[in-house]
């Protein structure tokens, strides 16, 4: 490599590096808030229950404003959207973090939601248009690898560090390594390119393809599913930890590394076996996980056993599913992807009522047991989309280019 293609590398990863730290505030702001539940509730006089519902809002949110905002603002400068965006998330969970009353934690965490829905896709397709054409698919899968890591290191971080200073703290944290983050996208993420807009008829067209249809319900149960025992982890884990966020903490941990080795499984068995077989197995093996925790209830080392396999399986079935939407129609895989992300927070914003009514009728232990219901509806719908036919047109060969996949992989 030369000496210009060095620097252009260098700069280049180094704005896709302030891109993913900012995907990992998002991601984070999102699901440190299962970890820090029963605290935020106490502090605020309410139940853990109330507060969960907040995290159904703020999905709500992400899911209707996401494809919105990309249609009004398609010509704005995705510097300015970007850092706009940051800067929202910023402000959002700084009024979360110092707020009073539970309406106005809500509030906080609604303005955190709309600069989410503004950045995140924004900032996956700037990943795009910022590599050249051989290192596309790379680029993109290092901005991603943000999502993940919140997953494992951001949401334990901030439970442990709120075991130690209360759960202000990690949120005060976010906040101010947002709004860093928004300084460094308007002066170092510049000259993004801008794409053509997509008409709203367009947008929605593909939504008559009963496959896709199918896949995107599967996405909603599955992601259900998995948040509302994710959401409600320190209530499902309670006989075990004794109400200890740092046990809680190392649970969460457990989940997100086995997370990435689910990811990183998933894609290779995926080229090699076809997604319906993986997403099949992933999405029983979860159900298994998720089916065996109550048994498990007292038994630190058993539940974390399942914790690691619950984390590996429930990353890895999203990416097959991903897959079979880019196979589908790969001309339109980038539209069925974008309401992969509203289907995705839909689910999420379902969550916490699945989870809260699993709690009144049953308890903690019951939570499993309704979301793993959950996901036996999402096994059943994918392999129905996958046994579906197109009915508003001819099928289209059948695509497994590795860029797409590496592009849009969870």
């Amino acid at each position: 490599m030369t000496t210009i293609e060095q620097s252009y590398a260098h700069r280049l990863y180094s704005r896709l590096a302030i891109l993913a730290v900012g995907l990992f505030v998002v991601a984070t702001n999102a699901f440190v808030i299962a970890g820090l539940l029963p605290s935020i509730a106490s502090t605020l006089g309410v139940q853990a229950a109330d507060v969960s519902y907040s995290i159904s809002y703020y999905a709500i949110v992400v899911a209707v404003a996401a494809p919105a905002i990309s249609i009004l603002f398609t010509r704005m400068s995705r510097t300015i959207f970007m850092a706009t965006g940051m800067a929202l998330v910023a402000v959002g969970t700084l009024i979360a973090a110092l707020a009073p009353s539970l309406p106005v934690f809500t509030v906080g965490r609604l303005v955190a939601a709309l600069g989410g829905a503004a950045l995140v896709p924004a900032a996956t397709a700037a990943a795009a248009s910022l590599a050249p054409a051989a290192r596309r698919g790379r680029a993109i899968a290092f901005v991603a690898v943000g999502f993940t890591a919140a997953s494992a290191f951001g949401a334990p971080l901030g439970t442990a560090l709120a075991a130690v200073g209360g759960w202000r703290e990690p949120l005060l944290g976010l906040a101010g390594l947002a709004a860093i983050v928004a300084v460094a996208i308007a002066l170092f993420v510049r000259r993004v390119p801008v794409g053509e807009p997509v008409s709203v008829r367009r947008r929605f067209s593909i939504l008559a393809d009963p496959r896709i249809l199918l896949t995107l319900g599967a996405v909603l149960l599955l992601v259900c599913g998995f948040n509302a025992v994710y959401i409600f982890s320190s209530t499902v884990t309670a006989p075990v930890t004794g109400g200890s966020p740092s046990l809680l903490a190392f649970l969460l941990l457990v989940f997100g590394v086995a997370g990435i080795a689910g990811n990183v499984v998933a894609g290779r068995l995926t080229d090699r076996f076809g997604n319906r077989r993986v997403a099949g197995f992933f999405l029983a093996l979860q159900l298994l996980s998720l089916a065996l925790v109550p048994l498990f209830a007292t038994s630190l080392a058993g539940t974390a056993v399942l914790f690691a396999v619950w984390g590996a399986s429930a990353n890895a079935a999203t990416l097959p599913i991903q897959h079979r939407l880019i196979e589908i129609d790969p001309a339109t895989s980038g539209i069925a992807l974008s309401w992969y992300s509203t289907a995705m927070y839909a689910g999420i914003a379902l969550a916490p009522p699945l989870g809260a009514a699993a709690v009144r009728i049953g308890g903690g232990e019951l939570v499993p047991e309704f979301a793993a219901a959950a996901v036996v509806l999402a096994l059943v719908v994918f392999q129905l989309g996958a046994l579906a036919r197109n009915g508003v047109g001819p099928r289209r060969p059948r695509d497994t280019n590795r860029e797409n996949l590496a592009t849009h992989a969870h």
